[in-house]
This record gives C-alpha cells, structure tokens and sequence, in this order.
C-alpha cells in the first residue's frame, strides 16, 4: 500500500460536487448521515466543510469527513456509472475505513490487555493490603493482651502493696527495731 491515501482536499472537493449536483441543504446531508447510521454533524462544522477553500483547511478525518463521504459519495457502492476519477476515490476511501477498522480493533486488543493487566496489579495490591491488614489485626490484639496484662500485673502489685502496708505485724516490727 504505497499511498492508498488521498487528500482531504480532493475528497472537500468531491463532496462540494456532490452537493452541488444534488442541491443538498445542510440537513439533508445530515438526514443521509443519520441513514448510515452515523451522527449529524453540526451546522458551523458542515459550512466550514462546504465554505469557498475549505479544501486547504485541516479536518478530522474521523468525526467530520468520513461521514460525509459515506453519506454523499456513497463508498461502500462502486457503480459502473461512476466515473474513473469517482471509482478510484470510493476505492481509496474504502482502503482508509478499513485500515481505520484495523486500527480500531488492534486499539482495542491494546486497550483490553492493558485493562486485564492493570486488574491483575489491582488484585495482587489487595491482596498485599489484605495481608497487611490482617498483619495490623494481629499486632493490635497481641498488644490489647499485652496491656491487659500490664493492667493485671500493675493491679496486683498494687493490691500486693496495700496488703503489705495494711499488714498489722510490720507496725509491731517496726516498733521493735526502734526500741533497739
């Protein structure tokens, strides 16, 4: 495929014929772009397209010249009425769509196995996160025992430290030892 492409220009130009030929208003064409199944295009955008040298003006080729082309040119349908100059553009424009088609489908492959990979990094980051958490859960409990057992210890030496203040022999001894 050497060039398959035309300009944008010849196919503005083609278009402009077409319309002309026809006596096509804006909203017919936007009713033979509703028939092929594509959306109307806006009024500002159909008379930059049909505006005196719009042919050397840049348009999107996607959203704005391939469905007029396809509405007014007919591409799909090579007529033995047409002529050279028209057989060889609808068979350009044809080669273009399908290549767009190729492009769209291997974006798409692109776009899954890309989407597939990323749902893999998320699960194993959840299940790293899961895995921590349940690490911070286990800490937390192993330190909620060990404080329950800092609050036993602290509650039993201080009930051992009361018994022995309130113990009545070490007054007695303490006496004792004084009168010695």
């Amino acid at each position: 495929m050497a060039n398959d492409f035309i300009s944008l220009g010849e196919i503005i130009i083609r278009l402009k014929e077409k319309r002309d030929e026809q006596n096509l208003s804006y909203d017919d064409i936007n009713r033979l772009i509703e028939k092929n199944g594509d959306y109307p295009l806006s009024k500002s955008t159909l008379s930059r397209v049909f505006k005196e040298g719009s042919e050397d003006e840049r348009f999107d080729y996607e959203d704005t010249i391939r469905p007029l082309a396809k509405a007014l040119l007919d591409i799909e349908n090579i007529e033995e009425t047409d002529t050279e100059d028209v057989k060889t553009l609808k068979y350009l424009l044809k080669l273009k769509m399908q290549r767009i088609n190729e492009l769209e489908a291997e974006l798409a492959k692109a776009e899954n196995k890309y989407h597939r990979k990323i749902d893999k990094e998320r699960e194993q980051f959840q299940r790293s996160l899961d895995f921590l958490k349940e690490q911070v859960a286990y800490k937390d409990k192993r330190m909620d025992l060990l404080l329950n057992a800092v609050k036993e210890k602290d509650t039993m030496h201080n009930k051992l430290l009361e018994h022995i203040l309130s113990c009545p022999y070490r007054g007695c001894k303490q006496e004792k030892e004084d009168e010695d």
